[in-house]
């Protein structure tokens, strides 16, 4: 399991390794801790110099974050799923294969999930990005213990109706509308770091991990008062949903989160009427 709540400093965080990844698999039981066919991470970590140097298979959880592959017994994070970080001393992956991350939780900043892997542990380190790792697993193969299903939200690519502008025409030629007024359709997306009109949202099967997809504009000033009647994440992590828009477009720049977005909206947010929901929340 993952702590989706929002971290208190000094909190204590204790998982049971083998309880988690019988979870995961839907309760298909696994070999036990320490057996020769099936290992976890705690069984590396309290007797890493029985294993060292030896060909080994070991779950746990992997995240990936900043192109740092590790893996460890657990992940925390906020409550809008980003910022994860490992739980306990975490183990360098040398050779991870991508391939085995494509069904793992994605919510926008890192990669985790609970993968099974094969490879040659090694001690002593340093190991890793700035030598900051004790252990290493030199892998051969992995393979997810979960797997994450998406589903998607889109807007269509048609005209959104007489006097507004099709998110797509704003995208494919920004020159056009730049300094003009402008009311169009798309799904709004808010996480603290990301403020985007895009053309779909991206969600787990339970709502978690939102994601925009497809064509986007950075969009700022979006009314607070609208943002409650769309979807909210747990205290008000992340907000989405398909909207209606009016507000000052500007293309031919570089703009929002690390000046990644070639135009951008700007709404009045003191005008509740400047944004309307289109859909009921899910």
């Amino acid at each position: 399991m993952y702590d989706h709540t929002r971290r208190i400093p000094g909190m204590v965080i204790a998982l049971v390794a083998s309880a988690i990844l019988v979870a995961c698999t839907g309760g298909s039981p696994l070999s036990l801790p320490g057996s020769p066919s099936s290992l976890y991470v705690p069984d590396l970590l309290d007797r890493p110099q029985e294993f060292n140097g030896k060909d080994i298979t070991v779950s746990g959880a992997y995240l990936n974050r900043y192109g740092r592959e590790v893996l460890a017994l657990g992940v925390s994070t906020l409550d809008n799923g980003l910022d994860a970080q490992p739980l306990g001393e975490p183990i360098w992956l040398e050779g991870f294969p991508q391939e085995a991350t494509a069904e793992l939780h994605r919510p926008g900043d890192a990669v985790y999930g609970f993968v099974r892997v094969k490879g040659r542990f090694e001690t002593g380190g340093p190991f890793g990005a700035e030598n900051a790792y004790r252990y290493r697993i030199v892998v051969a193969s992995a393979e997810p213990i979960e797997r994450v299903r998406r589903q998607e939200y889109r807007i269509d690519n048609r005209p959104p109706g007489e006097g507004k502008v099709s998110l797509f025409d704003l995208v494919a030629d920004p020159a056009r509308y730049n300094g003009q007024t402008v009311t169009t359709q798309g799904y709004y997306f808010w996480n603290s770091l990301i403020y985007v009109l895009a053309e779909g949202v991206s969600t787990e099967e339970d709502g978690s991990s939102p994601q925009p997809i497809g064509k986007m504009i950075w969009m700022e000033g979006f009314p607070p008062s609208v943002s409650g009647e769309l979807n909210l994440g747990p205290n008000n992590s992340f907000v989405w949903g398909r909207v209606e828009v009016t507000g000052l477009f500007q293309g031919g720049g570089n703009f929002g989160k690390d000046g990644a977005y070639p135009a951008q909206l700007l709404l009045d947010p003191n005008n509740p009427g400047s944004a309307r929901p289109l859909d009921p929340k899910r």
